[in-house]
Formats: structure tokens, sequence, C-alpha cells
């Protein structure tokens, strides 16, 4: 692993438990065994930092939202299955980045990166919007998959962290989200 992708991977782990604020360049620098100038060699800010580490999470979501908003209106629960896998996958995938945007996304929005992952969790709520013909349907909505990101970002003070293999957690959040969204369909019929 190069010096960029430790202090990457330092950095990732103080900002989720430490915090973006009260984590400074020279502690990431100490961690790594470096110096802070070499830390800004690689990233030009701490702020950087942060957007190369948010960034590719936030690419990856705005792709599936941005497809699911142009796709031609479907029913609740064809949307919630269309967008439950892959918002499901792309949770587990960026798993060590979720409690940073979840836990710290609101206090950080002067920060651009997290600015934009705030504009993202507002597009998702504009699919559920879109998606959902009364308030029941929204509210079911929004709390299933803000629950699944609340409880992925909570996995360490919840006991989950590292004890249930991937494949498993992926299937019992996909059983859960159906058994969530499905009693929409049959409520509003």
């Amino acid at each position: 692993m190069s010096l960029h992708d430790d202090l990457r991977a330092i950095a990732l782990a103080e900002f989720a438990t430490a915090g973006y604020a009260a984590t400074s360049l020279q502690r990431i620098a100490d961690l790594a065994g470096t110096s802070k100038a070499s830390v800004l060699y690689h990233f030009e800010s701490k702020e950087r930092l942060l957007a190369d580490i948010v960034s590719p999470a936030l690419d990856d979501i705005e792709r599936v939202v941005h497809s699911m908003l142009a796709e031609p209106r479907v029913e609740p629960v064809a949307f919630g299955e269309q967008f439950v896998e892959r918002f499901v996958d792309l949770l587990l995938t960026h798993r060590d980045v979720v409690p940073i945007i979840i836990n710290q996304g609101a206090t950080l929005d002067d920060v651009p990166v997290m600015h934009r992952a705030t504009e993202t969790m507002r597009q998702i709520a504009e699919l559920f919007r879109l998606a959902s013909s009364s308030t029941i349907e929204k509210l079911r909505f929004g709390i299933a998959f803000g629950g699944v990101a609340y409880t992925l970002a909570s996995a360490e003070r919840l006991g989950l962290s590292g004890e249930i293999p991937t494949d498993e957690l992926r299937s019992a959040l996909l059983s859960i989200l159906h058994d969530l969204l499905v009693p929409a369909a049959s409520e509003t019929r």
C-alpha cells in the first residue's frame, strides 16, 4: 500500500471515529509516521482529503439516483424493488464512508463535499416523493432507507461491526426493507 493510500485509510478511520472537525492533519501524519508536509503533498488540505474519501461513494449514489429519476414514474412497490438492491449494495460497498456522511453531514454542510452529500440525500428524498402517492408511503420509504443507512453508520455502537458476514448482512437488509416496503402496496389498493 502506498503512503497516499495509507494516509487516506488513516484519515477515513479518524474522521469516522473522532470526527472530521476533531481530526488534524498533524494527527493523521503522526499515525502514518510521516510529516504534516507529506500529508499536504498528497492532499492539499484536510477538506481535499475528505473529498477524496467521500466523493467515490457520492459518485456511485448519484449515478443510481439520476438513473432512477430518469426512468418513467413507477408504482411505489416497483420503485422500492428497483431501488432497494441498488441502495443496499451501494451502502455495503461504501460502508466505511457511510458513518461520515450520516453522522457528520449536517454539521459539515459548509464543507463542499458534505454539502454535496446533503444535496444527494435531498435527491433521494425527491425519489421518495415521486414514487409515493401518500404520506404513509413517503414516510415508509424514508424510515426504511434512512434506517438502513443509520444502522450501517452506527454498526460499531450497535455491536454489529465485523461480526456479520457481508452476504448475510445484505440478505438481512434486503429482507427487512422488503418487509417494510411491501405493505405500501396492500394499504393503497
